[in-house]
């Protein structure tokens, strides 16, 4: 962790800093009318932590009950008498509060005049209370007492559980930024957990995540996601306020914060510099900085991985194109085959349901497909007339050639790169090589990258052909239909034929 410190400025918000709701809700529940007004009038000056107490009222009960049924408030205190339609009213709704609503927040202070019908040590010690008083005790002083005791309790209660939620939904978090899978899909992770994370909602809270080398000028970062009700696209339209803030973390190289705002700074092992902006517009507490600290340094680990793994995967994709390039050069074919298979092999994948992960494995491992060509002597490899039947079963061996170059990976890329050079030769109806399986034996991404590949190379020149026309291609491709090809793949080809065309316009000879 002594990559991600940051500064040890303390944070000088106060645990007392108040909450969005500037009331403490307080419940009296009492048969008694006299009760509430006295109740009332002794705390109508009461304050603690700048808010007021708001009063509701409940005259059994039943009534207080439906109160809570009602959900429209978040009761801190209530104050129960025992005796109300019956000797034990009050206790059983004690026992319907904790044990019902599974309230264990509240606190709950029983008062009785009738200390008889519930003697102080068995009700102390048989249900869920906060204290005990008969009414003939409570002076206005202890009245005070009490409350400002249960409102400490309460409010602590509320700190505990949020950074208990917190850290629960910082840990869901760091879930979902390991099962991302790009820099974008990250960036979106860290704007959808943030505001969960804080509690509030889109509309209350801006944020920035950036990032930047830290060789270039503090100003010089890249913007990778924003939220909020102003949301941005680029560095340039972010508020000259929130730049401010974030050059200012960077120049600093620490974290910073103040009433409403947090700019978390983590350096990474990469040698990126990765800024998160935070503003609310209700005052953040103590936990919220904390929370924002802990999930600004599994953003920073989790950036980092992502990095390695796109890194990682960057390098294979480098290595299968330039395997496949070697390859298609040997036969005097031009590398940007590789590249037109790849690409219409993860729309195909795309197109039939398979998802976004495993298209991109099909996309990396399709430029394998002739790697057996490797075993194939020149004379056959480059002939430019028709390839003689002697010639042309050393030719067909190159499918099972690339499988046996490959089997043995353990790399996922090249395992499925395997199944692709020994079965983009088979056909729908059987009659492909080199194992004559038909139909759904044969195995998806055989049938995706077979019809790739007579795409491309059909409307490709080849030692031995000129290009077809893209008209008489899609009329062989269309004729094939359950004979060479998979008849679902045909269809979803031809309906989405322009996206296919536009992918060899791409990637040109």
């Amino acid at each position: 962790m002594s990559d991600f410190l940051f500064s040890e400025e303390p944070v000088t918000a106060s645990i007392d800093a108040p909450l969005k709701d500037d009331k403490w809700h307080v419940l009296i529940i009492d048969d008694e009318q006299d009760i509430h007004q006295v109740t009332k009038l002794v705390l109508s000056d009461f304050r603690f932590s700048d808010k007021r107490l708001e009063f509701h009222h409940a005259y059994s009960a039943k009534e207080a009950i439906e109160f809570f049924e009602s959900g429209q408030f978040s009761i801190a205190v209530a104050l129960v008498d025992v005796v109300m339609e019956t000797n034990h009213a009050g206790l059983e709704l004690i026992k319907y509060i904790r044990e019902s609503l599974g309230n264990a927040e509240i606190r709950l202070i029983l008062r009785t005049g009738q200390p008889g019908e519930a003697p102080e040590e068995a009700v102390i010690r048989d249900y869920d209370i906060n204290d005990y008083k008969n009414k003939t005790e409570l002076t206005s002083v202890k009245l005070k007492t009490l409350l400002y005791s249960a409102l400490r309790s309460y409010r602590d209660i509320l700190t505990i559980n949020k950074a208990k939620k917190g850290l629960e939904r910082i840990i869901e978090a760091s879930s979902s930024f390991l099962q991302c899978n790009s820099i974008n899909e990250f960036a979106s992770t860290i704007l959808g957990h943030v505001t969960d994370i804080m509690g509030i909602s889109d509309t209350e809270i801006y944020c920035v995540a950036a990032v930047n080398n830290d060789a270039n000028p503090p100003q010089d970062f890249t913007l990778l996601a924003a939220s909020g009700e102003n949301r941005v696209a680029t560095c340039n339209h972010i508020p000259e306020p929130v730049v401010k803030s974030i050059v200012s973390a960077r120049a600093k190289h620490s974290s910073s914060c103040d009433e409403k705002t947090y700019v978390g700074y983590f350096h990474t092992q990469g040698g990126l510099e990765t800024m998160l902006y935070v503003n609310k517009e209700s005052h953040l507490q103590e936990t919220d900085y904390h929370l924002l600290e802990f999930f600004a340094n599994n953003i920073a680990m989790a950036y980092d991985n992502l990095r390695l793994r796109e890194s990682i995967k960057e390098s294979q994709k480098e290595l299968s194109y330039i395997l496949g390039e070697a390859v298609e050069k040997r036969s005097k074919e031009t590398g940007s085959h590789v590249k037109r298979v790849a690409h219409y092999s993860q729309l195909l994948a795309q197109l039939c349901g398979l998802n976004a992960y495993r298209s991109e494995i099909i996309k990396l491992a399709s430029p394998l497909h002739d790697v057996g060509k490797i075993s194939i002597p020149d004379r056959i490899l480059n002939k430019p007339d028709k390839l003689d039947p002697e010639e042309w079963a050393v030719m067909q061996t190159h499918a099972e050639m690339g499988y046996e170059i490959l089997k043995n990976s353990q790399n996922e890329i090249l395992r499925c790169g395997a199944i692709i050079a020994r079965e983009h030769h088979e056909k729908w109806d059987g009659s492909g090589y080199p194992q004559g399986l038909a139909g759904k034996d044969i195995n998806i991404v055989g049938r995706i990258t077979a019809l790739a590949d007579v795409f491309d190379a059909l409307g490709s020149d080849r030692c031995y052909k000129p290009a077809w026309p893209m008209e008489k291609v899609i009329e062989l491709i269309k004729a094939e239909k359950g004979k060479h090809f998979d008849p679902n793949l045909v269809e979803l080809f031809v309906a989405n034929l322009d996206k296919f065309i536009a992918i060899r316009d791409c990637y040109p000879d």
